[in-house]
């Protein structure tokens, strides 16, 4: 029996916001990041350096980096009240994220004072980078072998619904017409994917920065340089 192929690629996924159409006047968008990693150097630098980070600063690599419990400095993170050890692990992600090798695609939708339609935001986020993301594995030679794509965990039903989606779109219901040859999976938090922590890491400040262009955002600045679709153009759903 053949072996099946796969592609040199592989994709994590995560949101920041509702796919709901009701709006947080605090945060309204709902942000879909696909981060795109080469599977050689996400296995012999990405994950390597996020195990070292973490023993570095907690002993122990089974913390999971996400950025509400960084941001606000909780449950692990509670180190971060320190001053001095926050600057030293703030200084020492962002030279990860930096130095790690790996692109951004990514569908924002804005939510406040729009009429948005009533299919599930995420769907039409998915759809959007499934179909960037077509693109993106044709533009670096990548024709053949499957690709999959790590969605998290967000509950049963949710994740049948997601997976019926994808499916439909990866049969060729898409703007190429071409059936594509992506393969969903769906993990856990708890897995401690590196993969699903960068892109746990890359939605909000996206989010952030395509609602507030003109405030200072040091964490979409460093992204930025590996965002396909960096002009943070607004959805098609938007009222000019």
């Amino acid at each position: 029996m053949n072996s099946p192929t796969f592609s040199d690629y592989i994709v994590y996924v995560d949101e920041s916001g509702h796919a709901s159409s009701d709006p947080d006047p605090n945060y309204p968008c709902f942000v879909l990041a696909f981060c795109l990693f080469q599977k050689s150097s996400y296995s012999r630098q990405v994950v390597p350096a996020l195990q070292n980070l973490k023993f570095r600063f907690f002993g122990h690599d089974m913390v999971v980096f996400h950025e509400r419990e960084i941001r606000k400095a909780l449950d692990d993170f509670a180190i971060l009240k320190s001053r001095k050890i926050r600057e030293e692990f703030h200084q020492e992600l962002n030279t990860l994220m930096k130095t790690a090798e790996f692109s951004i695609l990514h569908h924002t939708i804005r939510k406040d004072g729009q009429h948005l339609p009533e299919d599930n935001l995420y769907h039409i986020a998915a759809q959007r980078c499934l179909e960037g993301l077509y693109e993106k594995l044709i533009e670096l030679g990548q024709k053949e072998g499957r690709s999959h794509v790590v969605f998290e965990k967000r509950g049963n039903a949710e994740d049948r619904l997601l997976e019926l989606e994808f499916r439909r779109i990866c049969a060729g219901d898409n703007k190429h017409q071409m059936p594509y040859p992506f393969v969903p999976v769906f993990a856990s938090k708890k897995v401690n994917s590196t993969g699903l922590q960068f892109a746990d890491l890359v939605a909000r400040p996206i989010g952030l920065a395509f609602l507030r262009p003109e405030q200072t955002n040091r964490a979409y600045k460093i992204l930025a340089t590996k965002d396909l679709n960096p002009t943070l153009t607004q959805s098609e759903f938007d009222i000019p």
